[in-house]
């Protein structure tokens, strides 16, 4: 396979360090050497994929292999990360080549039926398949303002400050116990952790080191945590105001939910607080002035379903389902014609089928609503989905949602956080 005349190939152990120096670069960052051992332990250089122009990487890729929470369980993923190409070697075809080998390799191999990715641009993937799958809320906290409704339950538990060689395997355990059941989440392995708590000073912008809250029963169980920085912004009157950066909030109940923020709200010397949640965030709906927090959705996980029927039959749906989807996929023709889903409580199959199409979409779309976040009736009303059956629409985009809105909750690079 060639990216225009160059070939591409996995990179060797002597070659790591440069390759992931050069993708760095891409993005305007650099590579410090513990961060390089760091990412150098998470990646499979049998699943990388190099781009030189002699000696000189100058584009590359990465697969890591993950697991991913779904409508109804779990599901292989593989995640999309350590993408770019050098400036001087941009539209010659290399990143097109380098995703078609990917997606390729995935399919011919069987391996994971949906891969996921992060884009540093939202109008680059779509044209490989790939469809908006989560969305994030971009909150903004009056911390002032957050005072909570009256009979609001936050239990009996408390919040306490840990120093992080503390504060890992609570967080460990409370994550493994919340992304079971949180679709858009995938599984952490150590060298996942350890990448997500780095705290290099370069990497804070000005921000204070990492804080670990962590919530706990009376019994001692740990059921929340809430990994947050201090920092300061403009207050556009020339002055500062001091900010809590929240990075990462998990709870398993209601009630640590509300004592962590209750524990976020009483923090002195603050103006606001920021954190990326979900859109359905609870927040909100906790607080006597609502208008206390503002939002922005900013898209977050994108999703490629790499083999229709395998992905499909993967994950369960909130109604019966009979349906004939007819996929258009120009960039994975093995996955263009008619699919017949059905699905009942619990089971779902997915085979290749002659029978007239209920719906017709394209996989970018089929990604975008894979995961029960970005509904088919909204894609249909933009006209990129068109239904060809009275009443087929409605009904499988109702059997495509979930109970809560699925979301990301780690940072831009999906593979390592």
């Amino acid at each position: 396979m060639t990216a225009s005349r160059f070939p591409l190939r996995p990179v060797t152990e002597g070659e790591f360090a440069p390759w992931a120096r050069m993708i760095a670069d891409t993005y305007g960052i650099d590579r410090s050497e513990e961060e390089l051992a760091a990412q150098r332990a998470a990646t499979d250089l049998a699943r990388t994929l190099a781009v030189f122009d002699g000696d000189e990487p100058v584009a590359g890729a990465s697969v890591y292999g993950r697991t991913l929470t779904v409508p109804g369980g779990t599901l292989p993923v593989a995640g999309i990360a350590s993408v770019g190409v050098a400036p001087s070697h941009r539209r010659q075809g290399i990143l097109t080549a380098m995703t078609r080998a990917q997606l390729t390799d995935l399919h011919e191999e069987r391996r994971e039926p949906i891969a996921a990715l992060r884009p540093s641009e939202a109008g680059i993937y779509g044209r490989f398949g790939y469809g908006p799958a989560t969305l994030g809320n971009l909150m903004r906290c009056d911390r002032r303002a957050l005072r909570f409704r009256s009979g609001t339950d936050f239990g009996d538990g408390t919040v306490r400050l840990l120093p992080a060689d503390r504060a890992r395997p609570l967080l460990e355990a409370i994550y493994d116990r919340v992304r079971t059941t949180t679709v858009g989440w995938p599984d952490r392995q150590p060298v996942h952790w350890a990448v997500r708590l780095a705290d290099h000073p370069h990497r804070r912008g000005g921000a204070t080191s990492l804080r670990f809250a962590v919530h706990q029963e009376r019994d001692g169980d740990a059921t929340g945590y809430a990994l947050y920085r201090h920092t300061e912004a403009p207050d556009g009157l020339g002055g500062r105001i001091g900010v809590v950066q929240v990075e990462e909030l998990a709870a398993c109940s209601r009630r640590s939910y509300a004592s962590l923020w209750r524990f976020l709200a009483g923090i002195d010397l603050v103006d606001r607080i920021d954190y990326e949640g979900a859109v359905d965030e609870p927040l909100p709906h906790l607080l006597a002035e609502p208008r206390a927090v503002r939002a922005a959705p900013v898209d977050r996980l994108w999703v490629r379903t790499v083999d229709v029927d395998r992905a499909l039959a993967g994950r369960s749906y909130s109604l019966p389902l009979d349906l004939v989807l007819d996929v258009r996929d120009d960039f994975c023709p093995w996955n263009s014609g008619r699919h017949r889903l059905q699905a009942d409580e619990g089971s779902a199959v997915c085979r290749p089928t002659t029978a007239p199409a209920d719906i017709r979409l394209s996989a970018a779309e089929l990604g975008a609503a894979f995961l029960g976040g970005t509904t088919l009736t909204a894609l249909a009303a933009a006209g990129l989905v068109e239904e060809l059956r009275p009443g087929a629409l409605s009904r499988a985009s109702a059997a495509f949602r979930g109970e809560r809105a699925p979301w990301y909750p780690g940072g831009w690079a999906f593979p390592l956080y």
